[in-house]
């Protein structure tokens, strides 16, 4: 059932990032002649400081939002998957290099050093993606490497070898395939992670750009609105609604992820 409601709950995300234009009602950064208007009539939700459409921006902060974690929990898998089975397969300098290399980026927390790389090559969508790409990517790295240590000393790849297969065949078509189910899990956990980070350092104002929508900046935006909660309820949720959608985004991954794990580990062979 969990895994239902999560699935019903993400394609509700995808439909809306996918069709953000012609589902809401105004532009993404369209502004009106009213600050903090009240909710009803022309805006569901209100108005922001600057007079644009809660409504519409919640809608179009989801595809920002998703599309940059998306592509840059992907950027993340591909790097560290390839150069993780590249590691198992070189026991020797390769693995030591690029072991040492992953060791040290992992020394410092992402969001920290998320920080210092932005303030030095400016906050940008594209820089963002990058960043957080390479740095997520040790964490693959590591599942690939341990979960494809014991793979390649299989008969399957030693054949592969000996057929003179090239490495870009041993990796794609022989090892990957065989570790793809901790991959995934990792890659829907990666993912919140990379939710989490994005939206922290959107709050504090170098995560994803004005005029872009960003759930994590229009809480920030509006939570002066906090304080009017005893005069307008409605004023009071107005920076709790974008704060659900990214609760609700996470839970709902952790969800499908859960079942996923639960089909693949055996505990559902074990539970009969």
């Amino acid at each position: 059932l969990s895994a239902w409601i999560g699935m019903i709950v993400l394609f509700i995300y995808l439909f809306a990032a996918i069709f953000a234009p012609f589902i809401a009602p105004h532009g993404e950064a369209e502004i009106f002649p009213v600050a903090y208007a009240p909710w009803g009539g022309q805006h569901l939700l209100g108005t922001d400081q600057i007079g644009r459409d809660i409504f519409s921006r919640i809608i179009f902060a989801a595809r920002n939002t998703i599309g940059i974690c998306l592509i840059a929990t992907v950027l993340a898998l591909v790097i560290g998957t390839v150069l993780g089975i590249i590691a198992a397969l070189d026991r020797r300098y390769i693995d030591q290099i690029l072991s040492r290399i992953v060791d040290t980026l992992m020394s410092i927390p992402v969001m920290i050093f998320t920080f210092i790389l932005l303030s030095v090559f400016g906050p940008s969508n594209l820089n963002l993606i990058l960043i957080l790409g390479i740095l997520e990517s040790t964490r693959f790295f590591r599942i690939s490497r341990s979960v494809a240590v014991g793979q390649v000393v299989l008969e399957y790849v030693e054949v592969a070898r000996l057929r003179g297969e090239k490495l870009s065949y041993i990796i794609f078509r022989e090892i990957l395939p065989n570790i793809s189910s901790p991959l995934i899990i990792e890659f829907g956990l990666r993912f919140i992670f990379i939710i989490f980070t994005i939206s922290s350092l959107s709050f504090l104002g170098i995560g994803i750009q004005p005029p872009s929508a960003d759930w994590a900046s229009m809480v920030r935006e509006n939570a002066i609105l906090i304080q009017y909660a005893q005069y307008d309820i409605t004023a009071g949720l107005t920076p709790l609604i974008p704060a659900a959608a990214i609760a609700l985004l996470c839970v709902s991954i952790n969800f499908v992820v859960d079942w996923y794990l639960y089909i693949t580990s055996g505990l559902k062979d074990d539970v009969k």
